[in-house]
């Protein structure tokens, strides 16, 4: 019978660790969407006629949407206009969110 031979290992040779990469900063904003712009009279109706960010403008909207329940029941991405939308969305009785934005920046000078 042949004698079993013993495992020996040799250790492995251990690798320098890994340098963690810094942790990323928090970004900035961009300075385009923070800068006020002033709505027009259709969309001042909605949201206020005071100069705002698009940020706060968008934040505004949806929050008018919310309020008046104007989102679709069946596909959420879409927004049923009451009377003041219809003329911020240039007449549309429906958009898409997406649809949305494009349509609210051409209210803002």
């Amino acid at each position: 019978m042949a004698a079993k031979k013993k495992a020996t290992k040799k250790p492995a040779a251990k690798k320098p660790a890994a340098k963690k990469k810094k942790v990323a900063a928090k970004r900035k904003p961009n300075a385009a969407f923070m800068k006020p712009m002033q709505p027009s009279a259709a969309l001042g109706a909605v949201i206020g006629n005071s100069a705002q960010p698009r940020t706060e403008v968008t934040k505004k909207i949806w929050a008018y949407i919310k309020k008046h329940d104007l989102q679709d029941s069946k596909n959420r991405r879409n927004i049923n206009a009451d009377e003041k939308l219809k003329e911020v969305f240039g007449g549309k009785k429906q958009v898409s969110m997406f649809e949305m934005t494009k349509l609210v920046n051409k209210h803002l000078k």
